[in-house]
């Protein structure tokens, strides 16, 4: 198969799977891969939104190898904005059980979609990179985990989705929104079926049915599972944007989900994003700030 055609192929994948999602057929999960901890723990940890930021996903994974925890999965938005596109998703596509799709991964195979200039132009220089590698197996194997992605898995534990249960791609739910939008949020409840988790506003917390939103702080930074329904966003492992500049993401225990919190060095990737002239200098500077 021509590199045309397994992009093609990418395109189809993502075509299905988006009309299957329509019909909220729910995704079976994946067999999870062989586990290098032999076992040591039956947590799983969820990352989300890591938008190439290489130094804030490899301290995650290092943290994640620490604990112990053999199984990762990835609620989307790999790419998009930073600085090392092709190594993060190479990261992601060896270590994560799965990933889903999210508005940046989304954008490389069609035009972005309501996007500011900073972000489409940074779309469109990833798109580059990935098109530019001489490498010929290693790029038509991004194009198809790319192309492979579901738009959301449901499992027996959760519901997993980039944005919202409603619109698994584009739709952000807010902390304000519990005073703002609740009607939307009662739509988005009635589709969840116990837990949920999301990404997409980069903002980690805990939504519940009443409605109510609780960051990792009220928490005490892990929430107990209970009978209620909840929407848990993990945060961003690459752009945070809750004016805490460290690397989020969760860990998902038999009674409990468990937020951390991470630092890296930022500057290193906010100067990664200075050298490249395709990219805002507004991408590396929101790093330093957690916005």
């Amino acid at each position: 198969m021509d590199e045309k055609s397994e992009h093609l192929a990418g395109l189809s994948s993502i075509r299905n799977a988006h009309e299957a999602n329509a019909s909220d057929a729910p995704a079976p999960m994946p067999a999870p891969p062989p586990s290098s901890t032999n076992g040591k723990s039956d947590a799983l940890a969820i990352i989300s939104d890591i938008h190439a930021n290489l130094e804030a996903l490899t301290t995650v994974l290092e943290d994640i190898a620490k604990r112990g925890i053999g199984n990762i999965c990835c609620l989307g938005d790999v790419i998009g904005y930073g600085p090392n596109p092709l190594e993060c998703i190479d990261l992601v596509l060896e270590n994560c059980q799965f990933t889903i799709m999210g508005n940046h991964d989304f954008a490389i195979f069609y035009e972005p979609y309501n996007f500011n200039t900073a972000a489409e132009n940074a779309a469109f220089w990833t798109r580059q990179q990935f098109e530019s590698d001489p490498d010929k197996p290693r790029r038509n194997r991004r194009w198809r985990y790319l192309g492979s992605m579901q738009t959301r898995m449901l499992t027996d534990k959760f519901l997993a989705v980039h944005g919202s249960p409603r619109r698994p791609i584009n739709e952000y739910i807010f902390p304000d929104d519990i005073y703002s939008a609740t009607q939307k949020l009662a739509g988005i409840f009635d589709r969840v079926p116990h837990l949920c988790f999301v990404g997409h506003t980069h903002v980690p917390g805990v939504f519940v049915e009443h409605p109510d939103f609780y960051s990792p702080a009220d928490l005490d930074n892990r929430y107990a599972i209970g009978s209620e329904k909840a929407v848990i966003n993990v945060g961003s492992v690459g752009q945070p944007r809750d004016h805490d500049p460290r690397a989020s993401y969760a860990i998902l225990h038999a009674d409990a989900v468990e937020f951390v919190r991470l630092s890296y060095d930022v500057n290193v990737t906010a100067e990664k994003v200075r050298s490249i002239d395709a990219l805002d200098n507004f991408l590396g500077q929101r790093l330093l700030e957690g916005v």
